[in-house]
């Protein structure tokens, strides 16, 4: 015999054992599982590229919004330039406003219904401020001589008179008019300028009649929209020597 006919004679036998019937109910059940978590698995992965997708685009944005105010809480000549902020609500009714300690500045912007905007002190006297005496006031000058308040900033802790910046605040839009941004130094500068992305701004500037050894200054609103922009503020004096701690 052949060694082909010996392999066709043993593929003609019968087996030794009877191979039992398939359990498709089990077959279908255990397949049934499978998909199950390869759904689960997909659906996980899912998840996870949505999570990374919100976060990037989270990520985004705060790259992508500038440093809110790194500056304490707490500008010249009108122009047509628009700075880039963020409208607040508008005020329905006028908000009451400080006395003026001292003279107040022009800031050389007209704002609502043609209203100057000034600059001056105002008092404080709070007992959880004990070395804050004053603060600054951003206002519409009224026809009748009244101000109505816009924005207020002072220092909120320590002395309002330590060496350096104090209540460095503004950048906003409030009642339809853009209040530059504007503080004070302590100290004998005559002149106060920073950066906006890399470009050099200077800041107007002039002695509080109050006490001239404290200088209140703003920026042009073409030059600075918002107190997050600046880095960093600088001051100098008379002579031109940069004044620091």
């Amino acid at each position: 015999m052949t060694d082909l006919e010996s392999l066709r004679s043993a593929l003609r036998e019968p087996p030794a054992e009877e191979f039992a019937e398939p359990d498709l109910g089990a077959i279908m059940t255990k397949g049934r599982r499978i998909r199950r978590r390869r759904r689960l698995a997909t659906g996980a992965g899912g998840v996870a590229a949505a999570v990374v997708t919100v976060l990037v685009i989270v990520g985004a944005v705060a790259l992508k919004e500038p440093s809110q105010r790194p500056l304490p809480p707490a500008a010249s000549t009108t122009t047509s330039a628009q700075p880039p902020v963020t409208s607040l609500p508008a005020v329905t009714d006028p908000a009451p406003s400080p006395a003026p300690l001292g003279e107040t500045t022009s800031l050389g912007i007209k704002g609502e219904d043609g209203r100057e905007l000034v600059i001056y002190a105002f008092a404080i006297d709070e007992p959880a401020l004990p070395g804050v005496e004053f603060g600054l006031q951003v206002a519409y000058r009224n026809v009748d001589g009244s101000y109505e308040a816009l924005l207020g900033s002072n220092e909120f802790k320590g002395s309002d008179r330590s060496f350096g910046f104090h209540a460095v605040d503004g950048g906003d839009i409030l009642q339809n008019t853009f209040v530059p941004v504007f503080g004070y130094f302590a100290g004998p500068a005559t002149r106060i300028t920073s950066t906006v992305r890399g470009k050099p701004v200077e800041a107007n500037v002039v002695p509080w009649s109050g006490d001239p050894s404290v200088m209140i200054f703003w920026f042009s609103p073409s030059d600075v929209e918002s107190t997050g922009v600046l880095t960093p503020l600088v001051a100098y004096d008379a002579r031109g020597q940069r004044l620091v701690k």
